[in-house]
């Protein structure tokens, strides 16, 4: 069972909550118990599981990534220009893995499941991917 989802980001920088179609997807397939694999398509677009209950959390994440990983840097060589988002996408990884038990993920109360868009705006994929225990 798998299924890729398309969305569009509006920012440069962007966390966006995936975590209701990945838990619609879930149900819709009669999922009881398994493994969910959500995967982003981009090498300048990444999936993380974070808190999801304050938007401050997205905001000063978004913001330490940038202080970490400046957008222009003077010793970048790669012709796009957009090093910065390949780099936060090798820190925060293209992917994340998750259990499911009874039709529903594991996680805790304050966790989801985010895309993260580096360099945007863009129209983006997401591939989520899940093998049934």
């Amino acid at each position: 069972m798998e299924k890729t989802f398309t969305l569009k980001t509006s920012h440069h920088d962007q966390m966006i909550d995936i975590t209701a179609q990945v838990a619609q997807y879930i149900r819709e397939q009669h999922v009881t118990d398994g493994i969910v694999i959500v995967s982003s398509l981009h090498t300048t677009a990444g999936i993380t599981v974070n808190e999801n209950a304050d938007p401050d959390v997205k905001t000063d994440f978004l913001r330490r990534l940038r202080e970490v990983y400046p957008w222009e840097h003077p010793e970048d060589l790669h012709m796009e220009g957009n090093t910065a988002a390949h780099l936060k996408v090798s820190t925060v990884g293209h992917n994340q893995t998750l259990v499911v038990t009874n039709e529903r993920l594991v996680l805790g109360t304050w966790q989801g499941i985010y895309f993260c868009e580096f360099d945007g705006p863009r129209h983006r994929k997401f591939h989520v991917k899940v093998l049934q225990g």
